[in-house]
């Protein structure tokens, strides 16, 4: 097999791996959740919220830290809210922008994700994926993210897209 072969089958492979681990991780949330008998948020929400922790953000700041698209983060903070896990408060400067916060109900949740992944992380240490191989790990998806960048902000990206928008 050719060296180029190898990479893009390995290549290929590694796209199929991560979009099947997120699947997986996110069915590992919500077991959590049904454990907890918490059945008004689901795995997608509770992780929103624990990556909100102790901030006050907008719609817009979630999406520029390239954690969720916006309408579906619009429309989970929106739930969340209903749901008691979000306190909501409008600008006093721009009166279209909202932000919101954990409730004490969505701190209480935050704390036993904490406690999940903290579980998670003393398995982690114990077994096959020893600090170094977690390290690699990061290693390796922070250089693809990096090229998927690259990508995105190459002039053929640039044309490609010009091209779309003009069809």
């Amino acid at each position: 097999m050719r060296c180029e072969d190898a990479v893009e089958k390995g290549y290929l492979e590694v796209i199929g791996l991560i979009e099947r681990l997120h699947r997986q991780f996110l069915e590992v949330v919500k077991a959590e959740l049904d454990r907890l008998g918490i059945q008004d948020i689901n795995n997608v929400q509770s992780l929103i919220l624990y990556n909100i922790a102790g901030e006050e953000v907008t719609v817009g700041e979630l999406t520029y830290r390239g954690y969720y698209l916006g309408s579906n983060v619009s429309y989970n903070l929106k739930k969340m809210v209903e749901t008691g896990y979000l306190e909501q408060e409008r600008s006093t400067h721009d009166r279209r922008t909202v932000r919101v916060r954990l409730s004490e109900k969505g701190k209480a949740l935050r704390e036993k994700m904490v406690a999940m992944f903290d579980r998670h992380t003393a398995k982690l240490a114990d077994g096959a994926l020893a600090a170094p191989k977690i390290e690699a790990a990061n290693e390796t998806l922070w250089a693809l993210g990096r090229f998927w960048n690259e990508v995105l902000n190459s002039p053929a990206h640039a044309v490609r897209n010009d091209v779309r928008l003009r069809a």
